[in-house]
């Protein structure tokens, strides 16, 4: 509480970093406690004396050196990205590592201020904290695209009895709860009484109690039972990034895609004639795969009749006469024939990884400055209007994601449109290419997150990744089969079935954490209102 100036601010970072180790996949949720009681006491000690407005900036900066530390610790593995083509982003490796945590720790300045407008003595601080933060981890995955990666609400989101309070309440509410419980130990050491130095982390302690309770008893005593007629066949070929996207890659590259589809998992299968589908991860190919008709008879060749093909591939539109071809990052089926069938396009862009942000386009190529994948002009993202569910012969309707899609809450299964809502999906569907990141908590955290919105959605995923984690996880967030990162091979695995009726989230969505939020600044305002001197 007594720290001022930058020994405030160092605090604040150490706090925040030591906190990113209750995050996958370490999930260490005794350190947000740490890292948000340090928080707590550091907004008690930020009122100057001097003025309100001088309180809530140095509130700011406190959050803001706190978010930066969080993010700097937990997103540090974004480095390897810049180290794939070293000769061409290395240079660039500090915006992402420090530059991009310490942009985002904004967001955190920004709900620390607005808790700080709550504060008061006592339990009432905690929800003013949970307000802040909730509000500012919800505007950070929506705002400016959105990069919701690592919202606190992961700290509880990762916990197969803890998170199935997310088939009501969606990560944002889990974000509300993990701050007001984590935080909450602040009161042991700053309380008036003993009991206001007790009840609050007591009821934090029921609280987290009786999610795990209720979690526990949502989860069936067996496994989900499976769709009838479905054998799935994930292929991980564990290529390397340097290696991928080489043109001259190519034949070699589409033999071991074959060779993996056909090999025999057991001493009692046959390899691809077991299964009704085979799945190959995002971007399989170093080439337009819809524009070559040899890779096509060869692909269609080694699928036997009535198995279906689902793989991520770059493809182009047909052009109008003098303009140039649109690139998309897709999800394309394929059945013997060949045949190709729907397509989806990727709705959600990485900004700088697969495309320039149209304000900064022209003045970045000026500089020979270009976007990771090497596309030229970059991708085109989907037509957000026209994002359907995906048709795949022999499967329920697929709700399609490719790569860090499936890291937005709500944005899973397509808005209804004039013409009514869209196939209830009886599946999530997530193409990614981790390699990037190679052996780090990046693809452990990408999974966690795609993880979640099986639970929120109540609906199975179906994960296939270049170099791992590939995964099958039930409708209740359980992961039935999977391949460990680094790792060359195959997945065979059944589809779970839906859950039967829709989650509270999936009808709701957001509502119910609004609600929650609400409640909270209610609380928060309460609270100050019976303490006429905080300040």
């Amino acid at each position: 509480m007594l720290s001022a100036g930058w020994h405030r601010l160092l605090l604040a970072y150490c706090a925040g970093a030591f906190g990113a180790l209750a995050m996958p996949p370490f999930g260490a949720l005794p350190a947000l406690a740490v890292a948000l009681a340090v928080a707590v006491w550091l907004l008690d000690g930020a009122a100057t004396g001097r003025s309100a407005w001088r309180t809530l900036r140095v509130a700011g900066l406190i959050g803001w050196a706190w978010g930066f530390g969080y993010l700097t610790a937990g997103l540090w593995w974004l480095g390897s990205a810049f180290l794939v083509e070293a000769e061409d982003f290395a240079w660039a490796l500090p915006l992402g590592v420090i530059g991009l945590p310490a942009v985002l720790g904004l967001f955190y300045g920004l709900g620390f201020a607005l808790a700080r407008l709550l504060w008061s003595p006592g339990a009432g601080r905690l929800l003013a904290l949970g307000f802040g933060l909730a509000t500012c981890e919800w505007l950070r995955g929506h705002l400016f695209t959105g990069f919701p990666w690592n919202s606190l609400g992961m700290a509880l989101g990762q916990n197969l009895w803890l998170m199935q309070s997310a088939a009501g309440i969606g990560l944002y509410g889990l974000t509300l709860l993990a701050v007001v419980i984590a935080a909450a130990p602040a009161t042991l050491a700053t309380g008036a009484t003993r009991s206001g130095r007790l009840v609050p982390t007591l009821a934090a302690g029921l609280v987290l109690a009786a999610m795990a309770v209720l979690g526990a008893a949502r989860l069936p005593a067996g496994p989900d039972a499976t769709v009838a007629g479905i054998r799935l066949r994930l292929v991980q070929p564990n290529l390397n990034q340097d290696a991928k996207f080489r043109p001259e890659n190519r034949a070699d590259i589409l033999d071991r895609y074959i060779e993996l589809s056909d090999r025999a998992a057991a001493p009692d299968r046959s390899g691809i004639a077991d299964v009704t589908h085979v799945i190959w991860p995002e971007s399989a190919f170093p080439f337009l795969i819809q524009r070559d008709p040899e890779a096509l008879a060869r692909i269609a060749a080694a699928l036997p009749p009535g198995t279906q093909l689902i793989t991520g591939a770059a493809r182009a539109d047909t052009p109008a006469e003098g303009e140039r071809p649109r690139f998309f990052n897709s999800i394309l089926t394929l059945a013997a024939g060949p045949k190709l069938g729907d397509v989806y396009d990727k709705v959600h862009l990485v900004p700088f990884g697969e495309y320039l942000p149209g304000p900064l386009d022209a003045t970045l190529r000026a500089l020979r400055i270009r976007q990771f994948v090497a596309i030229p002009g970059g991708f085109t993202a989907g037509d957000r209007a026209r994002q359907r569910i995906l048709s795949v012969p022999g499967l329920p309707p697929v709700a399609a994601t490719i790569c860090y899609e499936a890291i937005f809450p709500g944005a899973i299964v397509p808005e209804a449109t004039p013409s009514g809502p869209p196939p209830v999906p009886g599946l999530i569907l997530n193409l990614t290419n981790d390699a990037w990141f190679g052996d780090t908590p990046g693809p452990r955290q990408h999974l966690a997150q795609a993880r979640l919105r099986a639970v929120e959605e109540g609906l199975p995923l179906v994960r296939d990744a270049n170099t791992g984690i590939s995964a099958v996880v039930d409708a209740h967030g359980r992961i039935t089969a999977s391949l460990p990162v680094g790792v060359e091979g195959v997945l065979d695995a059944d589809l779970p079935v839906r859950l039967t009726q829709r989650t509270p989230y999936a009808r709701f969505g957001d509502a119910p954490f609004a609600l929650m939020l609400g409640l909270a600044f209610l609380g928060a305002l309460a609270a100050r209102r019976r303490s006429p001197g905080a300040a």
